[in-house]
């Protein structure tokens, strides 16, 4: 939660007045962390889908290929 509020307060100081070039470099760090992370939450919630069709039958759905 940390990391998005410090995201946050410079996003917001980007706004209003503008960031240093040691705090673009921290934002363009912690978003890439963020949505890092953000990707490994999501795919790990989609390994656990299920899908039922209307037959009864049961399955994973096919890994998608990395881009």
């Amino acid at each position: 939660m940390e990391k998005i509020n410090r995201i946050n307060a410079l996003a917001h100081k980007s706004r209003t007045q503008g960031l240093s070039e040691a705090e673009k470099q921290e934002q363009l760090a912690l978003r890439a962390e963020y949505l890092q992370a953000l990707r490994k939450n999501v795919s790990a919630m989609l390994d656990n889908v299920i899908i039922e069709e209307e037959d009864g039958t049961r399955h994973r759905p096919a890994k998608r290929k990395e881009r």
